[in-house]
């Protein structure tokens, strides 16, 4: 869950209203969606709250630019909440058929969409003739969207996670920004050293609700070298000395040392709230979370830095994988999802325009030169184009996320059916987080029992 980014699960309200942020065509459209003229109209979500002035701003710029030069062509812009995906509004929205006609998901998503019956195949559409940078796009993250061969999403964004650490808050607790912890144990020590600031700063935060406790609790056992599910895919295997090694260290954190802070049941935008306020210390997350931290929660970039995934006595073994697309809603004329991959590949698939238009971004609150996302391949003309751009307009000091970048960790994706699992596992941590007595082997006995009947429900 880009934060999430990329990926990343959140728990804010669903926004009130739908945010239109131009008018329909004044003429009455068909169940196709062209109007009488010959237009095509098209529904898509993800548009910025009114709370991301610069981001909204931007984003009804470049909807205005492309219909300028479609203009056969109308965007009706859909606000559904900051992270675009708060899954149980997304399950609502999946179950009651009312998803716009292209809509964003997570890469975990795709089992839910198809079993929801909402989303239509693109592989006819989809090509370099409907977007310019398709043959350039990493075809790992397309096979994330495909099942059976047929293609149901675009992929927009990737990310990989790291330790996300308070360059300010380690200087006042005499730690080394340019050389943060490696293991489990050194994030302990730091976060003891940070906590005893006092001031309600928490000297490493977690997630334990809304999805993400359990998104955080695999990225955790991945770094241990443990797996959520079997190779089958049909059994969970985190009830091990690696899952167990997880809760107790953050067990160990938060009544051990008291260096978690009193708060819990931290979701998405409650950790990253506390982070741009200069109340956290550390915490897991992708590149994009400093991103989300300045442009959304009122932070400093500068303030901010990155380093590898912390392993338990050494290098992390791996670290959790994800990212973001969008899908057409079944049912869409051929028209509706060509003008779709149009808007989609002006938007966010090339370098220069949209979401990489690093020109624009640059002067504004919003940071240019993170290390990630990286969709591209590696060679190819977008890549090289890409990060030429990202280079040359960077207002960051991209030397705060050496550290990650120099020491690379493998990736693996989330498991299969990552999001009800993520849920079974928010009681696991949560329950490590806000009980002392918490007894850890008797929650993971739980969370697998769950999940074993999940999956077999879905097998």
């Amino acid at each position: 869950m880009s934060v999430p980014q990329y990926r990343k699960a959140a728990a804010l309200a669903l926004a009130a209203g739908l945010g239109l942020s131009l008018a329909a065509c004044s003429t009455k459209s068909d169940d196709s969606g062209t109007d009488a003229d010959g237009k095509v109209t098209i529904t898509v979500d993800c548009q910025p709250v009114g709370a991301q002035k610069e981001l909204l701003a931007n984003w009804n710029a470049d909807v205005a630019e492309f219909q300028k030069q479609n203009p056969d062509i109308t965007i009706k812009s859909v606000s559904v909440g900051e992270q675009c995906n708060n899954p149980p509004d997304f399950t609502a929205r999946l179950a009651g058929g009312t998803m716009t006609d292209v809509f964003y998901g997570y890469m975990t998503d795709l089992q839910q969409v198809l079993d929801s019956g909402q989303a239509m195949d693109i592989t006819p559409y989809v090509g370099k003739d409907t977007i310019g940078t398709w043959d350039s796009i990493d075809p790992a993250l397309k096979e994330v969207f495909t099942d059976e061969g047929k293609l149901y999403a675009v992929p927009v964004k990737n990310y990989s996670m790291g330790l996300v650490y308070n360059k300010v808050l380690f200087k006042k607790a005499g730690l080394d920004p340019a050389s943060p912890p490696k293991t489990w144990a050194e994030v302990r020590a730091a976060a003891k050293k940070i906590s005893a600031l006092g001031g309600g700063v928490a000297g490493y935060s977690e997630y334990s609700a809304g999805n993400t406790g359990g998104w955080h609790f695999t990225a955790e056992i991945y770094a241990q070298g443990g797996q959520v599910l079997d190779e089958s895919g049909k059994k969970a295997a985190f009830n091990t000395a690696q899952g167990k090694q997880v809760l107790q260290n953050l067990k160990d954190m938060r009544y051990g040392d008291n260096s978690m802070g009193s708060r819990q049941l931290l979701q998405w935008a409650d950790l990253l709230t506390n982070a741009g306020a200069g109340k956290v210390g550390m915490f897991i997350g992708a590149p994009d979370a400093t991103q989300a931290i300045v442009s959304q929660f009122q932070g400093k970039y500068e303030d901010w830095a990155m380093g590898p995934m912390p392993g338990q006595d050494g290098p992390a073994k791996a670290t959790l994988g994800g990212g973001e697309g969008y899908f057409f809603k079944k049912g869409l004329s051929e028209a509706q999802v060509k003008a779709g991959l149009k808007w989609l590949a002006y938007e966010k698939l090339t370098p220069g325009k949209g979401q990489f238009d690093y020109v624009r971004a640059k002067p504004q609150n919003y940071p240019v030169g993170l290390p990630q996302p990286l969709l591209f391949t590696n060679g190819s003309e977008a890549q090289k184009q890409e990060l030429d751009l990202r280079k040359a307009n960077a207002n960051l000091d991209t030397a705060n996320f050496k550290p990650f970048e120099d020491n690379p960790v493998p990736i693996k994706g989330e498991p299969r059916n990552a999001q009800a699992i993520y849920a079974v596992l928010d009681a696991a941590m949560s329950g490590v987080l806000t009980n002392p007595n918490a007894n850890i082997d008797a929650l993971l006995k739980t969370a697998e029992q769950k999940v074993n009947q999940l999956q077999a429900a879905g097998s």
